[in-house]
């Protein structure tokens, strides 16, 4: 519907910290008014300080939960707000990647970095806030806001939030409080995207578990920034830094903060940092580069980039270098756009380079001053993004299946996560007033990083599907969005995951469904599937009673519904979704799969299979003709051929004759 009605009359709910309602990204100024969405019965708090409503039309739904939080004393009226607003930035940044208005110019520090728009901008967004700045949320208060979201009438539900760890208190995980609210939310015909975690890229780190759920993985996309420094020696040492050029793109003096620093402060504190300027002599600073070390404050969430432009600034530096001299294993360095030069250096071995060079370059006196300065640095114009064709690939940070049924960790028979979406420097929305990342205290916008902006990608595309096909299930949506995903990426070549070497370097190896589901996300393809996998509530229950040494009290106490011996019969992996795991495959096993047309023609679909040679994969029928509206079957036979003690992984692809193709992954590991 183009992108003035992209989304129009669906309602995504986001489980989250709040939204920002002045926000350009939600503003109702520039668009067609909003008509009411009468099937949508939730309610608008007023702003206790402004006594003016959340909602302006385009949110049309804003309330905020914290009995749990209360009750636990964990809430402190002083510092959190009592009200739907976004004290922390996450959940603005979250409802605009979903929904947020189109064509809204990113701006910071004077220079625009181009134009942000939701998924689908003209959805609406209604906001349940269950995160808070001081103890993240509590699991009830989410439970309860789930529930509320469902009983108010939303179509799509974004869970940005997932327990820390798989919980104790039920012995299944697909039974834990989320994921048996997020259940009755699927019965109630709402779609659900929840972020798979950012325990990666070690394997069994998901936070999200159950097959009625979309788990999103994180992709890293083609734009990246890169920046870099020029030395007075000439060389060229590569970096991180959204930032303008030095002045006129000239060289200046370098001055250490150690050597700048005034007096005896040395020994009271760690001026390295550069987060105190009235510890730094502005005599000696001003119209040189500032370098300053990184230290674990950075990690720690205490120092910031942000405070060290600050600080340079403050001082009439020309810029500013923050070198990273130790190794900090599993750290990630993100891009900070700042409003003077400066560059961050990640590289432990070209901040060695840059340190031996000034070392080399500045003469001192007998007790070690500092007394001539000849060390000279440029710093580049890091403001323009490089565009990539290795993308998209498995973020490093983004959580990796086996999916696990149980809290010992045993793998389940259900492939998790289920899709790849953007999830790394995203640029999107923010509360001025959010207290989630230093770097960005103040600012309207911020590039973020983590599976919580992967999911709303996937909330937004699916309210697209939810506006073309609005008696679609959830379960269907879901269908249309895996099988039509790409496992190829910009280059032609499959997809790659951000992996640690051994030495705890960065590469790349080749992804697998435990890295990315069924692929990265194809929006245009999944509004035309030809074919879809549904699944019923009643299916789900199945599902949970064929669980090998599931309690079956546990599952009617907690859905309400009870085993019967049929359902016993059958294992998790007859569960009729678009993907096929097999986590104990002995000797053969022949599962069956329905496909159903849902475009508006009939189709003649050829069924090939791909599969690693330790297993056999066979479907029947080789061909079949599907009638628009109606289903066929097929049956997937699965034989290990070699035991290796690791999963296979292969596709079924189903190739029609018209224009669609599907693929289903296929997961196994073989046993005697």
């Amino acid at each position: 519907g183009g992108f003035d009605r992209a989304g129009e009359d669906v309602v995504i709910g986001f489980v989250d910290s709040g939204i920002y309602p002045e926000h350009p990204s939600f503003s109702t100024h520039r668009t067609d008014p909003y008509g009411p969405v009468p099937r949508y019965k939730g309610k608008c708090e007023i702003d206790p300080v402004t006594q003016r409503s959340f909602c302006n039309g385009k949110i049309v739904g804003a309330q905020h939960f914290a009995k749990a939080a209360i009750a636990a004393g964990a809430f402190n009226p002083d510092v959190e707000f009592a009200s739907p607003l976004d004290g922390d930035g996450h959940g603005s940044h979250i409802a605009a990647i979903a929904a947020g208005n189109n064509g809204i110019p990113v701006r910071m520090h004077g220079y625009e970095f181009g134009k942000a728009s939701g998924m689908a901008p003209r959805a609406r967004i209604a906001v349940y806030k269950v995160l808070y700045r001081l103890f993240g949320g509590y699991v009830s208060d989410v439970v309860a806001a789930i529930d509320q979201a469902v009983q108010d009438g939303v179509d799509i539900l974004n869970l940005s939030v997932g327990p820390n760890s798989p919980p104790t208190a039920t012995r299944t995980t697909f039974l834990n409080p989320f994921d048996a609210a997020l259940l009755s939310a699927v019965k109630a015909g709402v779609f659900v995207a929840q972020a798979a975690g950012n325990g990666g890229p070690f394997p069994k780190t998901l936070v999200s578990f159950s097959p009625w759920i979309t788990t999103v993985a994180a992709g890293v996309d083609d734009r990246r920034y890169k920046n870099h420094l020029i030395l007075g020696n000439g060389k060229r040492i590569a970096g991180l830094g959204v930032s303008p050029a030095t002045h006129g793109n000239k060289s200046f003096g370098l001055i250490s903060a150690t050597d700048a620093l005034l007096g005896s402060s040395s020994t009271k504190y760690s001026a390295l940092d550069c987060q105190r300027p009235e510890l730094l002599n502005k005599r000696k600073v001003q119209g040189k580069i500032l370098l300053c070390g990184y230290s674990f404050n950075y990690i720690s969430g205490t120092a910031s980039i942000k405070k060290v432009s600050q600080t340079a600034r403050s001082l009439g530096a020309a810029g500013f270098v923050v070198a990273v001299e130790d190794s900090y294993p599993g750290t990630k360095f993100d891009p900070v756009p700042v409003n003077i030069p400066g560059i961050l250096i990640t590289d432990v071995s070209k901040t060695k380079d840059l340190i031996d060079y000034y070392n080399s370059s500045t003469t001192r006196d007998w007790a070690g001053r500092a007394t001539a300065f000849q060390a000279t640095v440029g710093i580049a114009d890091g403001l323009a993004p490089t565009l990539f064709n290795s993308a998209p690939q498995v973020a490093l940070f983004s959580s990796r299946g086996p999916d696990v049924k149980d809290f010992s960790f045993q793998d389940a028979d259900v492939l998790k996560p289920d899709i790849l979406a953007p999830g790394n420097l995203i640029w999107s929305a923010w509360a001025p007033n959010g207290t989630d990342e230093a770097n960005y205290a103040g600012e309207g916008f911020a590039m973020m990083s983590g599976t919580s902006m992967a999911a709303p990608h996937i909330a937004g595309i699916a309210a697209l599907i939810k506006q073309k096909y609005p008696k679609w299930s959830p379960s269907a949506i879901k269908s249309a969005l895996m099988t039509t995903a790409n496992t190829i990426d910009k280059g032609s070549h499959p997809l790659r995951a951000q992996q640690y070497s051994t030495s705890e370097m960065l590469t790349l190896t080749r992804a697998t469904p435990f890295d990315y589901g069924s692929g990265a996300v194809n929006p245009k393809a999944a509004l035309d599937a030809g074919l879809v996998l549904d699944a019923t509530h009643q299916d789900y229950i199945t599902f949970l009673c064929s669980i090998p040494d599931v309690d079956p009290s546990e599952v009617s106490n907690i859905t309400g519904s009870r085993c019967s011996p049929s359902q016993k019969r059958q294992g998790p992996y007859d569960l009729n979704i678009p993907s096929i795991t097999v986590s104990q495959l002995k000797g053969t096993q022949t599962v069956k799969r329905t496909v159903t047309n849902v475009a508006d023609e009939a189709e003649t679909y050829t069924i090939m299979t791909r599969m690693s040679p330790e297993i056999a994969l066979d479907v029947s029928p080789p061909a079949l003709t599907v009638l628009p509206g109606s289903s066929r079957e097929i049956t997937v036979t699965l034989t290990t051929r070699t035991v290796t003690g690791t999963y296979s992984f292969g596709e079924i692809t189903m190739k029609g004759d018209r224009r669609h193709l599907v693929r289903i992954p296929v997961v196994a590991m073989g046993f005697k």
